[in-house]
This record gives structure tokens, C-alpha cells and sequence, in this order.
């Protein structure tokens, strides 16, 4: 109900009915004692409308009171619908720590359910541009979409970590579009994730020298290192490496007989010296017996057939069945590539 309307009726019918009693019925006053106290003495009229006047005053204080209340409520549901935003935006930003106290049971529940979730916007989301609650939400939106376009947005608002999704893309995109060089991120690699220092060192070490491959080998992958081997007395991009340096390389991996095997085919089309290449898998196989495979096959793929003999008749009767019988069908002078025995 409008209290302004309220009033104005209430009044006119007050005015209505005190005027038809004074014009109409008595023009006569009256006094009388209330509880011992004396009232003054007034126009019957005023009398009537009195009660009428008690009542309007109580409707009215009781409807400011309930609107004031449902005021209070709205400012609440106002409050946890912005905290509602703000928890969207969140999930959308992918933020790990969150934690918004909603005043209203309905928005406490879907708050909840916001703070312990991630959102991931599958087409672009069009919001009403009048509404200023959601402009972050709004910026937010087109942050992300600028971000899977492969562009650069600006995400220093929002103050997230650097080891948040969205970062590690943004960083990323940064780095293809040649706003951040290598040692840029290598150098200041506290400031950017590992998956992201990762990636960026391998790009890296096709080009870089021995010393600033070491200098951040703390980023080394495999498939970093399967790089570094191939550029060794390369035509391109020759990079000159000893045994011992590629030895503190291969220590940063637990490697499995097939990873080293693995390896060892990859070198076995590759620009290493053989002698260099044959000492390597010597050394990693006295390290490690997981390497000897890996060994015996890059013995009989340089012809290096007297030394895998000795470590064949020196080995137990079940072990490299499969080197024995290639080294048997050497012997009888059947020639078959070595790749189809490993």
C-alpha cells in the first residue's frame, strides 16, 4: 500500500465524517475525565473523529515499521545479490581461495554451491549493460573471450595467482605474440607457472647454448632433453655437450628400460658421434640396468658386435632372448635391421 495515498484518504475521511457531525448532528462540546484525568473540552466532532485519529496513527507507525523492515531485507537481498555476482565472477576467474557470507538463506545455498565450483563460459554471455552490479561479471566475460581468441587481456584487476588457468593462458598468449621473450620468462620464473616455464624451455633449448641450457635445467622435460641430444654435432644449431654434461641431464629422470630404449632409437638417426653415443648408454647402463637394452641395441646398430657378444654370453640364459637371437642370425649371416628385434 502507498502511504502517502493511505494518508490523504484517511484524512479526507476524517475531514469528511468530523465536518457531516459538526454540520449536520451537534455543533455541541463536551469534556469528561480519562482515568482521573480531566480532558478539555472540545466539539463533539472532534470527539467522533478521535478514535479515527488513534487508528491512523497506529495503521501509520505500523507501516513505516513493516517498511521499514522489508527495506531492511531488501538491502540485504540487494547485498547478497552483488556477493552473488561476485562469487560468479570468481568461479569464472577460476580463484582457488574464496569464501563470500551471504545474509539470505536462498542466495546462502547457491553461494555455497558457487564458492566450492569453477565455471567455464562455453559461448560468449551478453549482460545487460545498465546493470552496474554486474559490470565486473561483464569485464570478466570479455577478459575470457579476448583470452581463448589467443589475445592478450588484462587481468591485474582481478589480482590472481600465477599459477591460475587463466594467467598461464594470458602468459602464454603474451609469449606467441612476442611480448615475452624466453629469458624474460625463464629468468623470472617465479612469477609464471612451471607448466608454462616448461613449454617456453623447450623452445628454448633448440637454439640456446650449453650454458643457459643448464642454467635452467631446473625446466628440463624429456622432450626438452630428446632436443638437446638431436642438436649434438647437428648441422643446424650444433650444440658440442660431454658425456658428463649429458649424464647430469639424464639424472633429473627416472627413467624405465623402454624410456631409455626410446632414446637410444631417437639417437640412432641422429648426428652423435659413435663413439660419443656407444660411451653414453656404457655409462648410463653401469648407472642404471633399466639402460642396458638401450645399450645392446645401439652396440649392434654401430656394428660394435664382439663387445654386445661378450655381454650376451656373460648375461643369464633368459635375459635379451631377443638380442641373442638377432646376434644367432647374425652368426648364420642373416642380415635383418635391429629395429625389428626391440
Amino acid at each position: 500500500m502507498y502511504i502517502k495515498r493511505y494518508i490523504i484518504a484517511s484524512l479526507v475521511l476524517m475531514g469528511l465524517v468530523g465536518g457531516y457531525v459538526y454540520a449536520y448532528i451537534t455543533k455541541d462540546a463536551m469534556g469528561f475525565e480519562f482515568f482521573k484525568i480531566h480532558l478539555p473540552e472540545l466539539p463533539i466532532a472532534i470527539w467522533v473523529i478521535a478514535p479515527m485519529a488513534l487508528l491512523f496513527l497506529a495503521t501509520i507507525l505500523h507501516m513505516v515499521v513493516y517498511s521499514l523492515v522489508n527495506t531492511l531485507k531488501l538491502r540485504r537481498y540487494n547485498k547478497d545479490y552483488a556477493k552473488l555476482l561476485e562469487s560468479i565472477t570468481q568461479a569464472y576467474l577460476g580463484k582457488k581461495e574464496r569464501s563470500n557470507i551471504f545474509k539470505t538463506k536462498r542466495y546462502e545455498l547457491l553461494g555455497n554451491i558457487l564458492d566450492n565450483s569453477m565455471i567455464i563460459p562455453v559461448k560468449n554471455i551478453r549482460i545487460d549493460a545498465n546493470d552496474d552490479k554486474a559490470k565486473k561479471l561483464r569485464d570478466v566475460i570479455e577478459a575470457i573471450e579476448t583470452i581463448k581468441r589467443g589475445e592478450v587481456a588484462d587481468l591485474r584487476p582481478y589480482e590472481l595467482r600465477y599459477n591460475n588457468e587463466l594467467v598461464i593462458q594470458n602468459d602464454r598468449n603474451k609469449y606467441k605474440k612476442g611480448e615475452l621473450g624466453e629469458e624474460d620468462i625463464l629468468s623470472y620464473s617465479s612469477r609464471y607457472d612451471d607448466k608454462l616455464c616448461q613449454e617456453v624451455y623447450i623452445e628454448y633449448v633448440k637454439k640456446a647454448p650449453l650454458a643457459s641450457i643448464e642454467r635452467y635445467k631446473a625446466y628440463l622435460t624429456r622432450e626438452a632433453l630428446e632436443i638437446i641430444l638431436m642438436r649434438v654435432n647437428a648441422e643446424s644449431f650444433k650444440l658440442e655437450i660431454s658425456n658428463e654434461a649429458i649424464l647430469a641431464l639424464f639424472d633429473k629422470f627416472d627413467f624405465t628400460a623402454k624410456d631409455y630404449m626410446d632414446i637410444a632409437l631417437l639417437l640412432s638417426g641422429s648426428s652423435m658421434i659413435p663413439e660419443q653415443r656407444m660411451k653414453l648408454f656404457e655409462t648410463l647402463s653401469d648407472k642404471n640396468e633399466s639402460a642396458m637394452d638401450a645399450y645392446l641395441f645401439t652396440l649392434f646398430d654401430l656394428e660394435m658386435i664382439s663387445i654386445a657378444e661378450n655381454i650376451l654370453q656373460n648375461s643369464q640364459k633368459d635375459e635379451y632372448q631377443n638380442f641373442k637371437a638377432y646376434l644367432a642370425l647374425k652368426e648364420c649371416n642373416k642380415n635383418y635391421n635391429i629395429n625389428m628385434f626391440v
